[in-house]
């Protein structure tokens, strides 16, 4: 009995171990999280960078953007950001690079690097290849494509989908617009006809009263 529990037991922690393992493993990629991402929009997005070495520290991190307009990053401590751009001044990749002194990112820590960009492509989906440098001289590169099949490659690519523009505001806007207009004439008109009635309802009763003291004069 003891030796069937000690058994189960062992089962139980060696499948959480391999789930901590495989989650730890994951959670150990260089990812992108772009709240409200949409087509043609601006937004805020945040790399998260853990430090994969056991031995060394990360202290540099450099993206690829999509050729976009702006981008504006966020400041940190420690770190110094500089924004490349193309013959056409339009922004490639920027590098976040930890300043001399500064630790960067130890063994078993982990960075998020905010920048607000935009305006974004047109098409459903967007990735940011990486390229994660420690200070050992170490360079790994994050820019593998998600296979056909579905499966995570060994180093993904960080990627985001995008939401559909909303064209049709400003028409939705002036529809709103136009509909309250005419809902305000329509009221104004009601009410010119309610006061018209009312005055003519008036003048009938004080012809009919002075009628009433001509006719009791006369008598």
């Amino acid at each position: 009995m003891h030796s069937s529990i000690s058994r189960a037991v062992g089962t139980a922690a060696a499948t959480a171990g391999l789930l901590l393992l495989a989650g730890g493993t994951a959670a150990a990629h260089v990812t992108v999280d772009v709240p409200d991402a949409t087509q043609g929009g601006y937004a805020v997005a945040t790399f998260r960078v853990p430090t994969e070495s056991d031995t060394a520290n990360t202290t540099a991190l450099t993206v690829t953007v999509p050729h976009l307009k702006s981008a504006r990053t966020e400041p940190i401590p420690g770190w110094s950001a500089k924004i490349e751009r193309n013959d056409k001044a339009e922004i490639t990749a920027i590098t976040w690079t930890a300043d001399p002194g500064a630790p960067g990112i130890a063994p078993g820590q982990f960075q998020r690097f905010a920048v607000s960009v935009g305006p974004l492509p047109k098409q459903n989906s967007i990735s940011f290849p990486a390229k994660q440098t420690y200070s050992d001289g170490k360079v790994v590169s994050w820019d593998q494509p998600v296979g056909s099949d579905g499966n995570e490659p060994e180093h993904p690519a960080p990627s985001v989908t995008l939401a559909a523009a909303h064209a049709d505001h400003g028409d939705a806007h002036k529809v709103d617009s136009g509909a309250e207009t005419a809902s305000e004439y329509a009221i104004d008109n009601t009410a010119r006809l309610l006061g018209g009635i009312g005055l003519a309802l008036g003048l009938l009763g004080v012809g009919l009263g002075l009628g009433t003291v001509i006719r009791g004069r006369r008598s």
